[in-house]
């Protein structure tokens, strides 16, 4: 909307803005905010707005617990459900020691740092996510039931769909906030749905799907129903997944040997970066299930694959990396795909030959991994990640997980204990 911090101080004023949201997320992608007055909005800019970092989990400890928070003036947006008048607006942060050094636990700034490293290299990349969430029902107290608000299917339309009404208003909010989607539409499940977002830089589109899920369980709460973005809510029903199609142009021009190239990066780093696309336990009950990947494979027309290549062409010529859940953190996630790219592309990389039925499993058997521990333990042993994520941030991410799965482990009912994060996931 706007782009620097004279124009932004004077949008606050011209539209009666009164409260200020600095908005960040935690390294498991849980969004965090402060709420500031306007007039503390100028301070913000020059000096930052600090928090008791060592209250965000993976942050800090008490005894250096204080870090900054620096919104950047480019993500100004109007909350729509907000007051008119006393308008609340929310700002994307960068977060920074007292020293003014980037923390190291902040993926925002740890995306924005791939970027310009792809950027001196010569190449951009636009980035577009597919998002798959459910909506259910809540019960007398208003707590989140397993009960679907419709028994609709794919491409359903109403009085099978009961959530057209709910996917309008998510679409037309997203648009009051200058974040527009594509198309949106009942997905294979009951009570399951899916919006597409318009293509992004990056950092756009890793901003926009913390928008979306945002407003997403904002309007469904409004609603009378709880948005959930579990990768496998429903045992038995088709699981939730966040495609991620990824497109790359040097000076200007698409090339397809470079989208080759990137293509066999991600695939040869796929394993060891799954933990960061497949948080969760539960994420591990959703691959191989409907058409979520379970080998590691590319193609054009079977979208059971890894990566599938769509039928497009000019400006919508792209990849879709297919494995990846809505309970990712969207900054390190895609972090650790355009690094792999890059390494594609830097190493010449040719992919496999492309699968084309199921001669090609018998053959090759690359599977991702099969459990949340199976990922962890190829995330602790890669070097490609440990060179990437800094190491205090990979240390927590990776102690936090095997707690996890050691209460997975620990639990009576496994599917139970993997739907455990089902009132915490957003």
């Amino acid at each position: 909307m706007t782009n620097t911090h004279s124009e932004v101080m004077s949008f606050i004023k011209e539209q009666d803005v009164r409260f200020v949201r600095l908005v960040f997320c935690d390294i498991f992608g849980q969004i965090k905010n402060i709420s500031i007055s306007a007039d503390e909005l100028d301070r913000a800019f020059t000096t930052g707005i600090s928090f008791d970092a060592s209250a965000v989990k993976g942050f800090l400890q008490v005894d250096e617990s204080d870090l900054l928070l620096f919104p950047d003036a480019s993500t100004l947006s109007i909350l729509p459900w907000r007051p008119a008048q006393g308008r609340v607006v929310r700002f994307f942060c960068s977060i920074k020691r007292p020293d003014g050094t980037p923390f190291e636990g902040d993926g925002r700034s740890l995306l924005a740092e791939t970027v310009q490293k792809a950027t001196l290299q010569g190449y951009q990349f636009g980035v577009g996510p597919e998002c798959e969430f459910y909506l259910f029902k809540l019960d007398e107290n208003g707590l989140p039931t397993f009960q679907p608000m419709d028994r609709g299917s794919y491409l359903d339309v109403a009085p099978l769909d009961k959530g057209e009404n709910v996917r309008r208003e998510i679409c037309l909010t997203l648009e009051q906030m200058g974040f527009y989607t594509e198309r949106s539409h009942h997905e294979s499940g009951p009570g399951q749905h899916e919006i597409d977002f318009k293509y992004g830089s990056p950092l756009e589109a890793a901003d926009n799907f913390i928008t979306f899920k945002s407003v997403v369980k904002t309007i469904a709460d409004r609603s009378g129903l709880f948005a959930s973005f579990m990768p496998k809510p429903l045992a038995q029903e088709s699981g939730s997944g966040l495609h991620i199609n990824l497109s790359i142009t040097q000076e200007g021009k698409q090339d397809r040997v470079l989208e080759q190239q990137m293509t066999a990066g991600i695939l040869n780093r796929i394993n060891e970066i799954s933990l960061f696309l497949n948080p969760l336990m539960n994420s591990y009950e959703r691959l191989g299930c409907f058409e979520a990947p379970r080998y590691i494979g590319w193609g054009r027309a079977n979208r059971s694959l890894l990566i599938r290549l769509p039928q497009t062409s000019a400006e919508y010529r792209r990849i879709e990396v297919r494995s990846a859940d809505p309970a990712c953190n969207p900054y390190l996630a895609i972090t650790l795909l355009l690094n792999a790219a890059l390494e594609g592309i830097q190493n010449h990389m040719v992919p496999e030959e492309e699968y084309v039925g199921s001669a090609y499993q018998k053959q090759h058997g690359k599977t991702l991994p099969q459990s949340l521990f199976d990922a962890i333990e190829l995330a602790k042993n890669s070097e490609f990640v440990s060179s990437i994520v800094p190491k205090r941030l990979l240390e927590y991410f990776l102690e936090a997980k095997l707690a996890d799965w050691r209460s997975y482990e620990d639990a009576g009912d496994k599917h139970l204990a993997s739907r455990l994060p089902f009132f915490l996931t957003t």
